[in-house]
C-alpha cells in the first residue's frame, strides 16, 4: 500500500467516525455532565489529554462540573510534615493538625486544573480557546461525627449543594470545579469524599451523566471480559471484589447515583488516551455503563423502524440469504417484526407470522427474516430476539414454530429447532412454498 493509499484510508476512517459521532454531538449539546477523577488521575501522564478532551466537550456545548479527589497528594503532604491520619470505613480521620495539608493539596490541584483549562492550550485541539472555570463554596458540609466510637473530627459529609449558583455559572458557559472539601454554616472546612461530592451534585442537579475516571477501563467479570452495561443492582456482585478502596467507593457512588435519578453513570479509565471521547461519541463506548434504563432493548417494531430495517435487510437480500421485501411490504407487515435497538440503530430483527390452520392442524407460526448487524454477529442478539418471539408466540397460544432457511439451518438447530419437511408445514404454508429456493424446513414445539 502506498503512502497515498494509507492517507486516503485514514481520511475515510476519520470521515466514517465523524459521521457516526454526529448524532451523539447533537444529543449531548446543552446536557449536564458531572466528571469525577481522583488524585491518582491527576498524577497520571494522560491527565493533560483528559483536560484537553474536557475542553473539547465544553466547546461542543456540554455543561460540565468537574469533581476531583486528592488522596495521594494529601498523603504526600502529611508525610512531608510527619503527620499520620488513620483511615476507618474508607474515610480519613481528619485532625485539625492535618487540615492544612488537606487544604494545600486540594488548592494545588484546583490551580493545576485551572491552569490547564486556561487560554492557549498549546499542542491540543483547543489551542487558542478561552475557557472560564469557577470554583467556590458551593458545597455545604456537616461533621461525619462519631462512628463506632471513632471521632472523625474534621472529616465531613455533604449537607447541601448550591444548585442554583452552579446552574447560573453553567448558564454563563463556565466549567464548575469542585474539590473534596465543604464548608459549614459556622465557617469550618471539612474534608469530604470526592466520590460523595460528585454523586450528590449529580443527583441534585439532575445531571444527564455522571462519569467516573478510574484506573480500569470499567468492570471486568470473572472471565476477564469488560462488562459493557450493568444495572445498579448488579454492582452488588462487584463491590466486594475490589481490592482498591477508591474503586469500591466509585462503584458504591455509581450505584447510589443510578438508583437516584442519574440515568447514565459511566466507569472509564483515566490512563487510556481518548477514553472519554470514545465513551461519549461511539456506540459501544470504552468502559462500563451503569443504568436502570437499558439503552439496548428488544421490542416490537413500529413504522419509524422501517428505514432501519431496510438498512439491515438489504445486504442479506442482495446475497440471496433473505427474500426481498419492498418498503411497502415492510410497512404493511411492520407489526409482525421485533427489533433490538441501541441508541437509535437497529441491531437485529425477526418477524413472527401466524399461519392459518384448519381441522386438527396445530396452531402454528413462522419465524422469518432473522437478521443481525454484521458488527454484532458474535453476540447473542440473534438468540435474544428469537427467544423474545418464542415468548410472544406462546402468549398467542401458538403450539409450534417453523422456519425456512437456505443458509442458517445449523444455527436454528442449535436453538432447539428440529429438522422437518415441507409436508410438515400447515397446508396454507405449503401452498406458498418456493420450490425454486428449496429452503430447509425446521420446526420447534412450544
Amino acid at each position: 500500500m502506498t503512502s497515498a493509499d494509507t492517507s486516503q484510508s485514514t481520511t475515510l476512517q476519520y470521515v466514517h467516525w465523524f459521521r457516526n459521532s454526529a448524532p451523539y454531538i447533537n444529543a449531548h449539546r446543552n446536557k449536564t455532565f458531572v466528571i469525577m477523577f481522583d488524585g491518582e488521575a491527576v498524577l497520571d501522564d494522560n491527565f493533560q489529554h483528559i483536560i484537553h478532551d474536557i475542553a473539547l466537550l465544553h466547546s461542543l456545548g456540554i455543561r460540565l462540573i468537574l469533581v476531583y479527589g486528592a488522596r495521594p497528594q494529601i498523603n504526600q503532604n502529611l508525610a512531608q510534615n510527619q503527620i499520620t491520619t488513620p483511615f476507618y470505613q474508607q474515610r480519613r480521620v481528619t485532625t485539625r493538625e492535618s487540615l492544612s495539608c488537606v487544604m494545600s493539596a486540594v488548592g494545588s490541584i484546583r490551580l493545576q486544573i485551572e491552569a490547564l483549562l486556561s487560554m492557549g492550550l498549546a499542542n491540543s485541539p483547543m489551542y487558542g480557546a478561552r475557557i472560564d472555570t469557577v470554583s467556590g463554596n458551593f458545597v455545604t458540609a456537616k461533621p461525619y461525627g462519631i462512628r463506632d466510637g471513632i471521632d472523625f473530627q474534621l472529616t465531613g459529609e455533604v449537607r447541601a449543594i448550591d444548585t442554583d449558583a452552579i446552574q447560573r455559572h453553567l448558564d454563563n458557559h463556565n466549567i464548575v470545579v469542585l474539590g473534596p472539601t465543604g464548608y459549614s454554616t459556622t465557617g469550618e472546612v471539612f474534608n469530604l469524599l470526592a466520590e460523595e461530592v460528585a454523586t450528590k451534585t449529580a443527583i441534585r442537579l439532575k445531571a444527564d451523566k455522571l462519569i467516573f475516571l478510574g484506573k480500569q477501563h470499567g468492570l471486568i467479570d470473572r472471565n476477564g471480559q469488560l462488562k459493557r452495561e450493568v444495572t445498579p443492582q448488579q454492582l452488588n456482585d462487584y463491590i466486594p471484589l475490589q481490592d482498591a478502596p477508591e474503586r469500591g467507593l466509585q462503584l458504591k457512588a455509581a450505584q447510589e447515583a443510578s438508583m437516584n435519578g442519574v440515568h447514565r453513570v459511566h466507569l472509564i479509565s483515566y490512563a487510556y488516551d481518548g477514553a472519554l471521547l470514545e465513551e461519549l461519541f461511539t456506540r459501544d463506548g470504552s468502559g462500563t455503563l451503569v443504568t436502570d434504563a437499558h439503552y439496548e432493548e428488544v421490542r416490537m417494531a413500529d413504522i419509524q423502524d422501517v428505514g432501519g430495517l431496510i438498512s439491515l435487510l438489504r445486504p442479506l437480500e442482495e446475497e440471496g440469504i433473505l427474500v426481498y421485501r419492498s418498503r411497502e411490504r415492510l410497512e404493511n407487515e411492520i407489526n409482525q417484526f421485533a427489533v433490538i435497538e441501541r441508541d437509535g440503530m437497529i441491531l437485529a430483527c425477526a418477524a413472527l407470522y401466524p399461519i392459518p390452520t384448519t381441522g386438527d392442524e396445530l396452531r402454528s407460526a413462522e419465524i422469518a427474516c432473522v437478521a443481525v448487524h454484521p458488527s454484532y454477529r458474535q453476540s447473542n442478539r440473534g438468540s435474544q430476539i428469537l427467544h423474545y418471539l418464542e415468548e410472544k408466540a406462546k402468549s398467542m397460544q401458538i403450539q409450534q414454530l417453523f422456519i425456512l432457511t437456505t443458509r442458517t439451518a445449523h444455527w436454528f438447530l442449535e436453538q432447539g429447532f428440529e429438522p422437518a419437511s415441507v409436508d410438515d408445514l400447515p397446508d396454507a404454508r405449503q401452498a406458498f412454498y418456493n420450490y425454486q429456493r428449496n429452503s430447509i424446513v425446521c420446526k420447534k414445539s412450544l
